[in-house]
């Protein structure tokens, strides 16, 4: 130990001495003696390695973007320190507030939008929250559609309630009883297209042009379009979230999502908001999608193709009284997804015959080998979740046991053999 750490050290055994009793001829008003001395090894390794003065040539460039990673970012003088503004993406200031990675994220996910300006959020459910946050007060009310994201709905009732903030709501495929909801205080209406789980395809036009008509903004959770089924911006929408955790990131491993927007005070609103919750993604978790992100479209189509197949299979199938896909003639909203769209997502649903027993339901869903039960969806391992239905959609005219399944990069066939035999242990 070097002679100026044991003088600090003796200082310090000094302090806790008098704090328990002892005396000692150190006052406190004595500050700690450090003799002059030479640098030893350590001090110098530790000034070489934390100031050392190598900096890596300019001009590299990989196909990949760098990930940049920090809580601070360093400043060359005061006058830079206040010269900065981050909010325009043109200098960085701290971490949270972004990074050259994190920045070319946010443009790239505006670009798949069609939007101007994007925010990063930890998850998907992160960006709904900074949307009603960012746009709602005690006193509003926000319209959700009866077949919302299930958080955003937990979210309304748990949270907004406890600040004054009113919420209902309305069948997605009725656009003339959407619009009688609308009043003085409504100030937000989510869209899903499709619904989350029972897939029906909404009136998108319709609905907006009825919140517009009334001053009411207008959110879309276009995770199921990905940005490629449609372009939200073109319909009039004024917000599109998205869980990046879906088909951007493809992979499974990681949570994000994104609020993109067109206008430029909508979004000083929204970034406000976000830096006022301390939002922010990790560098990694950002390289990730970046790196995903080439792949999408065709992953997507791929995706859906096969959702397809497995579809039009399952739809043949005696067990099964109805397939919930909007790409397919009868399902709710069908019209309305062959008006906006070409591509569907590889996510549907099946509604079992009323005939059998939830156990029977359960038993065929472990019965799956290829198929994994499990939340979320879009990444290469194909999964199955079942839903109380009665629970999920109190009042709704379906019927049947509710199974989702989420397609993921396997063969179709492959994934049909898989169904035919669960299938054939559950029902017989």
């Amino acid at each position: 130990m070097s002679r100026a750490m044991a003088a600090l050290c003796a200082s310090s055994r000094a302090v806790l001495s008098r704090r328990s009793g002892a005396t000692d001829s150190f006052t406190a008003s004595e500050p700690p003696s450090i003799e002059a001395e030479n640098p030893t090894v350590q001090d110098d390794a530790a000034k070489q390695l934390i100031h050392h003065p190598y900096r890596a040539p300019e001009g590299f460039e990989g196909l990949q973007v760098p990930v940049h990673k920090a809580s601070t970012v360093l400043f060359p003088d005061m006058a830079a320190v206040r010269a900065r503004d981050w909010t325009d993406k043109s200098a960085y200031t701290y971490g949270l507030h972004g990074t050259p990675t994190t920045f070319t994220l946010e443009e790239r996910i505006a670009a798949l939008e069609g939007g101007r300006h994007c925010l990063l959020t930890p998850s998907g459910l992160a960006a709904i929250a900074l949307v009603n946050q960012a746009l709602l007060a005690p006193g509003d009310e926000l319209l959700l559609p009866t077949n919302v994201y299930g958080p955003n709905l937990e979210y309304a009732r748990m949270e907004l309630a406890r600040w004054g903030v009113r919420h209902r709501s309305y069948d997605p495929l009725d656009v003339a009883g959407f619009e009688a909801m609308l009043g003085e205080h409504s100030r937000l209406v989510w869209l899903e297209a499709a619904g989350s789980v029972t897939m029906e395809f909404p009136d998108l036009p319709g609905l907006v042009a009825a919140a517009r008509r009334h001053g009411v903004a207008t959110a879309l959770d276009n995770t199921w379009g990905a940005g490629l089924a449609f372009k939200a911006f073109e319909l009039g929408i004024e917000i599109v979230a998205h869980a990046l955790t879906k088909y951007p990131s493809g992979g499974g491993d990681v949570l994000m999502g994104s609020v993109t927007t067109r206008a430029p005070a909508l979004h000083q609103r929204l970034q406000t908001t976000h830096k006022h919750m301390g939002l922010g993604v990790g560098g990694n978790d950002a390289e990730l999608v970046l790196r995903s992100l080439p792949s999408l479209p065709l992953r997507y189509r791929a995706q859906d193709a096969a959702g397809r197949a497995v579809a039009a299979w399952l739809q043949a199938r005696p067990e099964v009284a109805r397939v919930l896909h909007p790409a397919f003639e009868g399902s709710p909203g069908h019209a309305h997804w062959r008006a906006l769209c070409t591509d569907a997502a590889g996510l549907f649903s099946v509604l079992l015959h009323e005939r059998y027993e939830p156990a029977q339901v359960d038993r065929f869903v472990a019965a799956l080998r290829l198929f994994r039960i499990g939340y979320s969806w879009a990444g290469p391992t194909s999964l199955v979740m079942a839903y109380p239905l009665p629970t999920l959609r109190p009042g709704s005219a379906l019927r049947g046991h509710l199974v989702r399944l989420a397609i993921g990069l396997e063969e179709p066939a492959a994934l049909c053999a898989d169904l035919e035999q669960a299938l054939g242990v559950a029902f017989g």
